[in-house]
């Protein structure tokens, strides 16, 4: 095939499958098998490989993702993305009516009312009809370019069905319910940590490095708003949506209505019925629909005034408590869990809920056999609200908290000041030696891949290991004796086992699980002694001066490494090739950033970054992180719903930053 055969054949394969995809995946209405489609995507790429320079931005074949990303470049919107005032109640939708009316002088207002979906704002911008950025919110000026990722979302168009020169749109990019199951069935059987909903299943898998790991997600977008567009002037929020209807996307099509009582009703409406759908929403969005009224209002700081969401209350049902029975965690801590009789809530059929511990047993007065109300607690959690009393017969038996370890029979402990009561034996109890392991094996700790709860359970049980430094002295022969272990896993497990040899102290810190060590102690305890042999023979008085330690930690340490059996276990880790730091630094610290030396506390929730994300980036800039605020705290990065952190650094007049102010004093460095 000569090249310009080749460049027209392209065409023809690009509008066709694009025509094929939005039959698909946004009218679900296929006109062809998926062999059929597989062909014609089979020839574009072979066309493609043949002729590498004709790929383009539009083509189908850059669904399946491009190579992996080393990081996002952050991205100032064009026109900021606002977020949207909360209403909890019709009473306050009642009151935005009244305040749209006496602002614009008339009783008839015309709403719209869409679906508030549960998933990842982003914005979309084309120029020539063809995709160029694909940007998440974040504080909502700027985000992070993710377009390589919005690329493999399916029902996002490439190239626009309608001749617009530009084009800034704004939708939700979610992960339909059948996937969200489907990848956390998945993921439960690969071992990993499981997905808590939808949205954050969603918001991990546009923000994933590797393109291919977001392709193969299923993710999917609502488009639902213009931001600017060139070649359209229309008049409405519904003729916005029909125009992007019309320009491929998949849009949601809007109440319209001027009665706040029938909105109030709509809104009530889905509140309950909303696990109807096949996609999360939390709320509804209530938008003056005529543009020029929405222009004429206008926009507060950070809301619109045109535009308002009704969240939906948390949903409760009421059930029974059939038993309670006893959890024992990694630090032997006792947790009472309440098994119910099945209830269906919020989406998803309920049969256990914590009760916490016993001071909340007694507060709550709770006893085997009553009626309750639960609730989701953030849609996810289930929990006890209270006791339906009036159902009581009298003959429900209060809960007694026990005097031992329901698995290991070894005396319960209560330290003066916690909540919790304690297995006392942490090296031999069964419950506390599995989660122990799970815990060194986890992602922040050893980061050992493909050693899942069920791959730990399955070796206990088969005796082949009792604590977690025997799994550095299994060999393949034993691995490939347990059930759905092939020599190909068990070549991985080991490979894995074996990479995880090198990981840093303070990864090796935290995975001891030290009470009280969290990840950015065992930081912080590596950096003061940088060999194990150090921190080991460090003494309280050494400790307690440290910032971020404490008296609580120093003697949590301390206690830890005079117990000999912990010495033997470090020991074995040892002798297995672990590494346990050194006193030589390896990498020189950053200086001349805004951070270097200084201390930095999180609080509350970042419009893009994780804490470990934002923990990374100030340790990378020379900073550190600290868990408290005090005198000697430099800075406090604060985010959405910063609670006494914020307060308090108010109080000291330390300086606080948001994310934005944060990346740009990360970037002019």
């Amino acid at each position: 095939m000569e090249e310009q055969q080749a460049m027209e054949r392209l065409e023809v394969l690009k509008k066709e499958i694009a025509r094929h995809d939005r039959l698909y995946y946004v009218l679900d209405n296929p006109e062809i098998s998926d062999y059929q489609y597989d062909q014609l995507m089979k020839e574009l790429l072979a066309i493609e490989e043949a002729f590498p320079h004709l790929l383009t931005d539009d083509s189908p074949s850059q669904r399946v993702g491009g190579e992996p990303l080393k990081q996002f470049e952050s991205y100032t919107h064009r026109n900021p993305l606002l977020s949207l005032m909360n209403a909890y109640g019709t009473d306050d939708l009642r009151e935005f009516h009244q305040r749209i009316c006496s602002d614009l002088g008339t009783e008839h207002i015309e709403y719209a009312v869409e679906y508030k979906i549960d998933g990842l704002s982003i914005a979309l911008y084309y120029e020539d009809g063809v995709l160029k950025n694909g940007v998440t919110r974040g504080d909502g000026v700027t985000g992070e370019d993710v377009t390589a990722n919005v690329r493999t979302v399916k029902n996002i168009p490439l190239r626009l069905q309608k001749d617009l020169p530009v084009l800034e749109a704004r939708g939700e990019v979610y992960l339909p319910k059948a996937s969200f199951a489907k990848i956390n069935e998945q993921r439960e059987k690969n071992g990993e940590t499981l997905f808590a909903n939808c949205r954050n299943a969603a918001a991990g898998s546009i923000r994933q490095l590797d393109p291919k790991v977001t392709a193969q997600r299923e993710l999917r977008a609502f488009i639902y708003t213009m931001l600017h567009v060139e070649g359209a002037a229309p008049e409405t929020h519904s003729q916005c949506v029909e125009l992007l209807k019309e320009a491929g996307f998949t849009v949601m099509e809007p109440f319209i209505s001027s009665d706040i009582e029938k909105i109030c009703d709509y809104c009530q409406y889905w509140g309950e019925h909303r696990h109807d759908l096949p996609f999360d929403i939390d709320g509804m969005v209530i938008k003056i629909n005529s543009l020029a009224s929405q222009e004429s209002l206008g926009n507060r700081a950070k809301n619109p005034r045109w535009a308002i969401a009704y969240k939906f209350p948390p949903e409760q049902g009421v059930t029974r408590i059939e038993e309670i029975v006893l959890q024992v965690g990694r630090t032997g801590a006792v947790t009472p869990v309440a098994n119910l009789e099945p209830v269906f809530l919020a989406g998803s059929t309920i049969s256990r809920a914590t009760l916490h511990n016993e001071d909340f047993i007694r507060e709550k007065n709770i006893r085997i056999g009553d009626y309750v109300v639960i609730q989701k607690a953030g849609e996810v959690i289930p929990e006890v609200v209270s006791v339906v009393t009036e159902k009581r017969t009298c003959s429900e038996p209060e809960f007694v908290f026990p005097e031992v370890c329901p698995v290991c029979g070894a005396p319960l402990v209560r330290t003066e000041g916690e909540a919790a009561w304690r297995c006392s034996d942490s090296m031999t109890c069964p419950a506390q030696v599995r989660e122990g392991i799970i815990h060194f094996a986890s992602r922040d700790a050893m980061n050992i891949e493909g050693l899942g709860p069920a791959v730990i359970t399955q070796l206990l049980d088969a005796g082949l290991i009792a604590n977690a430094a025997d799994l550095y002295y299994l060999t393949k022969e034993q691995l490939v004796t347990l059930e759905r272990m092939g020599e190909k896993s068990a070549d991985n497990l080991l490979k894995s086992l074996e990479v995880s040899k090198t990981r840093t102290l303070a990864q090796v810190v935290y995975a001891l699980g030290i009470r009280l060590v969290g990840q950015n102690v065992a930081k912080v305890l590596a950096r003061n002694f940088p060999t194990m042999e150090l921190l080991k023979a460090a003494s309280y008085d050494e400790l307690v001066v440290i910032d971020e330690v404490g008296p609580k930690i120093a003697e949590s340490a301390v206690s830890y490494f005079a117990q000999g059996r912990h010495i033997a276990f470090l020991d074995k880790l040892a002798a297995a090739g672990i590494s346990m730091g050194s006193a030589v630094e390896q990498t020189e610290k950053p200086e001349n950033t805004p951070f270097s030396g200084k201390t930095v506390v999180l609080t509350g929730t970042l419009p893009t970054l994780d804490r470990r994300e934002a923990t990374a980036l100030i340790e990378q800039a020379g900073g550190k992180t600290s868990g408290s605020v005090s005198k000697k705290t430099d800075y406090v990065l604060a985010g959405e719903s910063a609670g006494s952190k914020l307060t308090k650094a108010q109080d000291l007049g330390i300086a606080i930053i948001d994310e934005e102010t944060f990346l740009k004093m990360l970037n002019d460095r």
